[in-house]
């Protein structure tokens, strides 16, 4: 066969998997939400991709393009934790996607600090059994775990690819929060094996950004106990006795002193939410739940903030009408949804101690990493994360300094030698949730690579308004 007839076609083959892209994303394309009594300035599409054929493992995703001029806009995966909750239930519901749910379950209203507003922001509920993702193979959902998590992201991103072929090559970050602290680095580890492996792979990561998140055993427990004790929330003598008797090897091997010890530290905090510690819960029966839970297993089963709008997030995803409108399968409503599954939680099958090594590699491999924290959270608190970062022995770049929003302190950060770290004054777990504009700020600078607003920079900022408005 002549060159012109090969490339003749070639060019027929491309043209029907573009033509077949196309079909697929017009399949998933979300036309009008249920109780959304607004219209949008963006596409969005919600639907399924397969990661495992043999297992019919299958991940449910749902992209909002970026609010102007999406082609020139970078992708933004977000990532909640638990392990075993949404990013549906949350990062879209009440965090940075730009759809939050009312307090009547049935309708959404528009978040003006959605990340879509500077990016094309895809949300995937990971792994199957969590949210809408099912397995045909109903052991799957009692056999995830850290590494077939990321082996099985990275497999929906390269398929997702496929069906939305524009992004190949696109800008790509990796962000989330708490266990997500192990998601986004592992799966970015991945990636770069990957890419190693497979020049011109379609995924262009440029870096990962994780909140409030778990990264270290020993230094999240070391560092909630500081907290804990400088927060006022237990006593002097507790204190002394979390350090000495709940040992590095205690997170390895429980122990029955430092369970006990525990108990008794959960008794003197009260009925607070460890999530928030400044602001009311939704119900006291859900707080009380909650801080019945062992400390060595913080992190890694735990639901989100919630001052009630989970509730609110769970009556909606429910809903048989905003299934159909996200195009979820059908034969898979009989299980119900939920914001966090218990179930991939209480079978999950492995879960490194620390990803600190993971953090060495990929700061070696250059990609851009930004750690931020809330600063009133018990979880996994400020003190923690500052902990983590310290025991990479990093060189200071740029000294731990205030940063600004609207003339106002909004937390304070210092940049190292491969990683930036942003604290949030008044935030909790989920800050998003807490300070919206913030951390619209937030994503802003890490996509540039810039530091946060300084305090000089605010006033240049209203120096140059007032010239302009000829003050």
């Amino acid at each position: 066969m002549s060159f012109w007839k090969w490339g003749f076609v070639i060019l027929v083959l491309m043209s029907v998997s573009d033509a077949d892209s196309v079909s697929d994303q017009k399949k998933d394309l979300v036309t009008n939400l249920p109780g959304q009594n607004f219209n949008v300035d963006f596409a969005q599409y919600a639907g399924y991709v397969t990661v495992n054929e043999e297992n019919g493992r299958v991940l449910f995703y749902w992209l909002t393009e970026a609010t102007q001029d999406p082609a020139s806009k970078p992708l933004v995966l977000w990532l909640n934790g638990g392990p075993g909750c949404s990013s549906v239930a949350f990062g879209m519901g009440e965090e940075v996607g730009p759809f939050h749910v009312n307090a009547d379950g049935k309708s959404v209203y528009l978040n003006p600090y959605s990340w879509n507003t500077v990016a094309n922001l895809l949300f995937h509920d990971s792994p199957v059994g969590v949210g809408y993702s099912y397995s045909n193979t109903s052991s799957d959902i009692k056999s995830n775990g850290d590494k077939r998590t990321a082996e099985d992201s990275l497999q929906f991103l390269l398929n997702w690819l496929e069906k939305f072929p524009q992004y190949k090559g696109r800008d790509f970050y990796i962000t989330g929060e708490s266990y997500a602290g192990h998601y986004a680095p592992q799966l970015s580890q991945a990636i770069v094996r990957y890419n190693k492996a497979n020049p011109g792979s379609p995924i262009n990561l440029k870096g990962y950004m994780v909140g409030n998140a778990l990264t270290d055993d020993y230094s999240d427990h070391v560092g909630l106990f500081q907290f804990m004790w400088s927060a006022g929330m237990i006593s002097d003598q507790t204190y002394k006795k979390l350090n000495a008797l709940c040992d590095k090897e205690s997170f390895i091997h429980p122990s029955r002193e430092c369970d006990e010890i525990t108990d008794i530290a959960n008794q003197e905090m009260g009925n607070i939410d460890p999530y928030s510690i400044f602001t009311p819960p939704c119900s006291a029966s859900g707080v009380a739940k909650r801080l019945l839970r062992r400390w060595h297993k913080v992190g890694h089963i735990g639901q989100s903030y919630d001052p009630c709008t989970e509730q609110h997030s769970t009556i909606y995803f429910n809903l048989p009408e905003v299934q159909a409108a996200l195009h979820v399968y059908q034969s898979n409503t009989s299980r119900k949804w939920e914001t966090c599954s218990g179930v991939v939680g209480a079978y999950w099958q492995d879960s490194p101690i620390s990803v600190l090594d993971v953090y060495q590699e990929l700061i070696a491999a250059g990609l851009r990493i930004w750690v931020f924290s809330g600063d009133t959270d018990a979880v996994i608190p400020v003190t923690s994360t500052r902990y983590s970062i310290d025991a990479l022995n990093l060189t200071t770049i740029s000294p731990w300094h205030a940063w600004y929003e609207d003339g106002q302190v909004g937390g304070w950060t210092q940049k190292y030698e491969g990683l930036n770290f942003v604290t949030f004054r008044g935030a909790g777990h989920e800050v998003p949730l807490h300070k919206p504009k913030q951390a619209l700020t937030l994503i802003k600078s890490f996509m540039a690579g810039t530091s946060m607003p300084t305090s000089q920079q605010v006033i240049e900022t209203k120096t140059s308004a007032s010239q302009v408005a000829g003050f």
